[in-house]
């Protein structure tokens, strides 16, 4: 969303809240008058870089708000975004600033949940979501890794701005080893906005964390009361509520507190998957290189010549390279750094060997992976090989 600024909150202040019985109104009330009060809206995002530190250590759950009695016990893991921002008035659903009401704040206006689960929240970051980074969602990751672990923990929320929540829940999904439902949501319009989504997706989020029917259909996203698998949700839209969408479909929705179920992912994910934060530490550099009409090949040389492990080529069509790329390409390879080829196009999938040999070229196509999504499932497969053929076998299953 555009006109965003961020708040940082290293990640030594996480802190776990109990939900006071305040009214959504009143919260966005509240929220309404105080951006008003703070004078003119910011619209550059900080440039200060977030604080990484190690993730926080499992300790007891706070006592949740009064709840019926064998309510399952979801967590909520708070990273800013939009879904906590705020406007300067009730006008603004484009014009705001990200990421400045914490956790408890958010849950607390949302006296609902009581009836959904027993919840509790952590404030892991306090940030934008385009200023997240490989550091950042390592920490992410290892937290809820960490969480679902737990015999008290029955499912996890992540809330997230929406720049980058498709990434995010992607890479929990092919890292955090459980079959708990690990739930990612964000809103399109800050809380303090006329029609603001925030909440009920929230409230949805919660209730699919909580359902023993979302356990084993990995990370999923829930916006705009459908239920999307991680690996196949991206952002299409700006503006609207209806942002998120997969060209396969979402797996469900969520109605008035109840999923409805229509599909299951097939790709390997979470408990399948050969990919374990807990045994990972840090990530290889994978760079994108975006194509277009007189695209130069400065952009291949430059990552080269800094080190990049990998670069995913998003090209026009169908992965479609430029001829005066392929060169510079070819000798990104023959110096060890893997040609990984995906298209600028959102929907679709990259054909092997249509476009380009690459068979004879050495390179990996990204299958129906956005270019974003392909530099993370890349950088994962480092970790394991820099056999091409095994790394086009990962493309193929996950």
């Amino acid at each position: 969303m555009p006109n965003k600024s961020t708040t940082i909150l290293p990640v030594s202040q996480a802190a776990r809240w109990r939900l006071p019985a305040l009214s959504a109104v009143t919260l966005a009330v509240t929220l309404s008058l105080g951006a008003c009060a703070s004078g003119p809206q910011k619209t550059q995002a900080s440039a200060a870089a977030p604080a990484v530190a190690a993730a926080p250590a499992a300790a007891p759950a706070a006592a949740p708000q009064v709840a019926q009695q064998g309510m399952r016990n979801v967590v909520v893991l708070a990273t800013g975004g939009t879904i906590a921002g705020a406007g300067a008035s009730a006008m603004n659903s484009a014009t705001y600033s990200a990421a400045k009401v914490p956790v408890d704040k958010l849950l607390a206006g949302l006296p609902e949940l009581s009836k959904v689960a027993q919840v509790r929240g952590e404030q892991v970051f306090q940030i934008a979501s385009e200023s997240f980074t490989n550091d950042i969602l390592l920490v992410l990751a290892k937290r809820v890794s960490a969480l679902v672990k737990q015999p008290d923990v029955d499912g996890v929320v992540i809330t997230h701005g929406t720049d980058t929540l498709a990434e995010t829940a992607y890479f929990l999904s092919l890292t955090v080893h459980t079959n708990k439902p690990i739930v990612v949501v964000g809103s399109m319009r800050p809380g303090t906005a006329l029609s603001a989504d925030g909440a009920l997706n929230l409230v949805n989020a919660v209730s699919v964390a909580a359902s023993k029917d979302a356990e084993g259909k990995g990370v999923v996203v829930t916006m705009n009361d459908e239920i999307q698998t991680a690996r196949d949700v991206n952002k299409d839209v700006n503006i609207k509520t209806n942002a998120f969408q997969s060209q396969w479909g979402p797996l469900g929705m969520v109605v008035e507190g109840k999923n409805y179920w229509f599909r299951a992912p097939i790709k390997r994910h979470t408990m399948q998957s050969e990919f374990n934060i807990d045994t990972i530490s840090s990530l290889p550099a994978v760079e994108v290189v975006y194509s277009y009409g007189n695209v130069p090949r400065t952009a291949i040389d430059a990552f080269v010549g800094t080190g990049a492990k990998a670069i995913v080529h998003a090209g026009t069509g169908n992965g479609s390279v430029a001829d005066r790329i392929v060169p510079a390409l070819q000798e990104a390879r023959s110096k060890g750094v893997q040609v990984i080829r995906s298209a600028r196009v959102p929907y679709g999938f990259v054909l092997r060997n249509a476009e380009q040999p690459d068979d004879k070229y050495d390179w990996v196509v990204a299958h129906d992976l956005r270019p974003e999504k392909a530099r993370l499932l890349a950088a994962l497969a480092l970790t394991k090989t820099n056999d091409p053929k095994e790394i086009q076998r990962i493309f193929w299953e996950y």
